[in-house]
């Protein structure tokens, strides 16, 4: 018998209690305050949480990346310190525990410990069972417009409430291995950096060798196959987590590969129809960046529908293999044309007048695929949703 089961033989022989959810915590929606009220947003020192703030800080939270001021906040004060935000709608099964007074978005619930169990939950021990809330909570959805938790069957969920000395023994032991698993995969990447590398320049040299044309392929500039279209008007702080699929042109640098099939944000229906819209099969390319190799990054866009994206990138329209096309501003074939048309000082750029004189060779349809093809098998890039690099 461990210790666990040693604790709840002594301190619970009857079993350990278990209570509603609803019983145990203040459920809130969480809010976006009015962006078009200056007042709720410039100078704000109180954190407003998003499902981006877990994917780039992790899951037990002291700030985020965007703040809002004292004015943003309903009923005069923000949800309490040591509360729970829970993803109940659009991106389902993730959950944060939150150390500081906050605002949180829509797609969160927020659970605020009630002021009777303070003496009889540890925070952290909430945190950890929260992992079998999400898992419960995806497999309860119901569907309209998008995806959203059973809200019903959400508060009547069945939490523990075991002896605080067991809450503890289990945080322990958890706490533990979370530790041992960050220290594994620091140890991991270190071994595997020098592999890593090997294999990109690996890579590298089976890339230039299938790109490089046969003596007899044309070379077109861009321009004559295709069609650059300017992006307008994405700014970051119009991307939301529902809605009509976006590309702001930062996340080509820091989120997608060479192939994606689907989005990370959204905007707005309405805030769609004033943005530049590109279709599947089309490049989306960044065109800024402070560093040369970035700038004129590039993503084929693969998803079923329209996308929109913004200024800074361009959506490049043409009837070759997209994978192709992908691979090829990828390539040193590419790479080694593009920089006598980069301007700036700072920022560095490059428009699509000067992207339509770059020469890409064509070789036949079915070389396009096989290329293409092999690259996708063979390398360091894996299709799985987004790609991310």
């Amino acid at each position: 018998m461990n210790h666990i089961e040693e604790l709840i033989e002594r301190l619970c022989p009857d079993g350990v209690v278990f209570r509603e959810l609803a019983e145990v915590f203040d459920l809130r929606n969480g809010y976006t305050p009015s962006k078009s009220d200056a007042a709720n947003w410039n100078g704000g020192t109180i954190p407003w949480f998003r499902m981006d703030d877990l994917r780039e800080r992790g899951h037990i939270l002291e700030d985020s990346t965007q703040h809002v001021t004292l004015s943003a906040i309903k009923r005069g004060e923000p949800f309490p310190k040591n509360s729970l935000i829970v993803a109940t709608s659009a991106t389902i099964g993730e959950h944060a525990l939150i150390t500081v007074p906050f605002l949180a978005n829509q797609r969160f619930t927020v659970l605020s410990l009630k002021p009777e169990f303070s003496k009889s939950i540890d925070m952290k021990f909430a945190y950890f069972y929260c992992f079998v809330l999400d898992d419960w909570s995806r497999r309860n959805t119901t569907t309209s417009s998008f995806a959203t938790v059973d809200m019903n069957g959400f508060k009547r969920f069945r939490f523990p409430v075991p002896p605080l000395e067991v809450q503890h023994e289990i945080v322990k032991i958890l706490d533990t291995f979370t530790d041992l698993e960050s220290e594994l995969e620091s140890e991991l990447e270190s071994e595997l950096e020098s592999e890593l590398e090997s294999r990109r320049l690996q890579y590298q040299l089976y890339q230039e060798k299938l790109l490089a044309p046969a003596s007899d392929t044309p070379w077109l500039p861009l321009g004559k196959i295709g069609l650059f279209s300017r992006g307008n008007g994405l700014q970051k702080k119009d991307l939301r987590e529902d809605g009509f699929p976006a590309i702001h042109y930062g996340q080509i640098h820091t989120l997608y590969g060479v192939l994606t099939r689907r989005t990370k944000s959204f905007v707005s229906s309405d805030a769609a129809k004033r943005l530049k819209i590109v279709h599947p099969g089309d490049l989306i390319i960044a065109t800024t960046s402070e560093d040369d190799k970035d700038v004129a990054k590039a993503t084929a866009w693969l998803g079923d529908g329209a996308v929109a994206i913004s200024g800074d990138s361009y959506g490049f329209h043409h009837d070759l293999d997209p994978r192709y096309v992908a691979y090829f501003f990828q390539s040193r074939l590419f790479q080694d044309q593009k920089g006598r048309y980069i301007t700036g000082t700072k920022v560095r750029r490059i428009s699509g007048d000067s992207m339509s004189k770059i020469r890409i060779p064509i070789p036949p349809r079915e070389s396009q695929h096989r290329v293409a093809r092999q690259l996708e098998v063979f390398g360091l890039i894996r299709i799985q949703g987004v790609v991310e690099v």
